[in-house]
């Protein structure tokens, strides 16, 4: 892949103190230790099983849901050959069970992978949260997430939220991509996908650039973040990302949050329409209508209705939540003819 590093900082650093502004800079950045002296961190130090009980301490035993793959497939959550289905099965489980049976496996040769994903810390771990905290307080309003599994690939996809990703156990390689290059990573099917979005399709391990000879310019722009226990790495939302457990038992908390008001909708739903009412008009037609989005959306928002009286300004006022609300009936209403 690629030996460039993203930028890293020590958790003494001042520019550590202000974990949404490191995301504002637009890189990602590595900080080293940030919660190294949490004591989820000192009970993976002291082995799979210490961790694995110190996990169970705090689960409430709702199920939750685990994903396990065939030893073959080399940790790789994804598709099968025919891109007709998904190559990992998934199941209701009890976290104490499903970590009996990964910390079984932890010994064999053929041992499958098993992998929880983006499960909510307060939902299933009341109090975990709390006994780990970050050290720069507010985030406690992100979406607080846990990753427990072995050796696992989650194949390189982007979420639309910033992210603050935080090893607790194990190590973690993250592969970054900057937004940029989504046509150089070969984007998979809008649905199904391995875990809510879109992937690359190009195989990490061995890519094939006969079939995707671009992802050798996504290559040149990587950067690749290597995380030791307590370390963290955090990047804007829709960065690309690979991201690679690479011990026998791996635990990550993350923590997502947008800048965007809770009204907004999420964009996902816009390039779903403009799938549905943009794409396939003629080429004189979406010229066109590129200029009219640059100067309604993607311009400056105050541009559109600087002209206009205020009571005349209609859905190009400045978006609240009545706004959203008037907008949103009007959309369904005309969704709905």
């Amino acid at each position: 892949m690629t030996d460039r590093r993203a930028r890293e900082i020590a958790a003494d650093d001042p520019s550590a103190r202000d974990l949404a502004a490191l995301v504002a800079a637009g890189e990602p950045v590595v900080v080293r230790g940030l919660v190294a002296d949490w004591p989820l961190v000192a009970a993976g130090r002291e082995g799979p099983r210490a961790l694995a009980d110190y996990l169970l301490e705090y689960y409430n035993g709702h199920p939750v849901v685990g994903y396990t793959a065939r030893a073959e497939l080399g940790g790789r959550y994804f598709y099968d050959a025919e891109v007709t289905r998904l190559d990992f099965e998934g199941e209701r489980v009890r976290l104490d069970d499903y970590l009996a049976r990964l910390l079984a496996a932890r010994d064999r040769d053929d041992a499958e992978s098993f992998y929880v994903g983006s499960t909510d810390l307060d939902l299933f771990f009341p109090g975990l949260a709390d006994a780990n905290p970050l050290p720069e307080a507010g985030f406690d309003r992100a979406l607080r997430s846990i990753w427990i599994g072995n050796r696992t690939t989650a194949v390189a996809h982007h979420d639309m939220s910033n992210n603050v990703a935080v090893v607790g156990a194990g190590r973690r390689r993250f592969t970054l991509f900057p937004p940029d290059q989504v046509a150089n990573l070969y984007p998979g099917p809008l649905a199904p996908t391995p875990g809510g979005q879109v992937v690359s399709m190009v195989d990490f391990r061995d890519p094939d650039l006969d079939r995707y000879p671009r992802f050798a310019e996504a290559v040149a722009a990587a950067q690749v973040a290597e995380l030791e226990p307590g370390d963290a790495v955090v990047y804007p939302a829709l960065w690309w990302h690979q991201v690679e457990a690479l011990d026998t038992l791996n635990v990550l908390v993350n923590y997502w949050w947008n800048e965007a008001p809770a009204f907004m909708d999420t964009p996902m739903n816009t390039l779903l329409h403009a799938l549905l009412s943009l794409r396939d008009r003629p080429a004189g037609e979406k010229a066109a209508w590129h200029a009219m989005f640059d100067y309604y959306v993607f311009g400056d928002p105050e541009r559109p209705a600087a002209h206009l009286p205020a009571h005349a300004r209609g859905a190009l006022a400045r978006l609240d939540e009545l706004g959203a609300r008037r907008l949103r009936a009007e959309l369904l209403r005309k969704l709905n003819r």
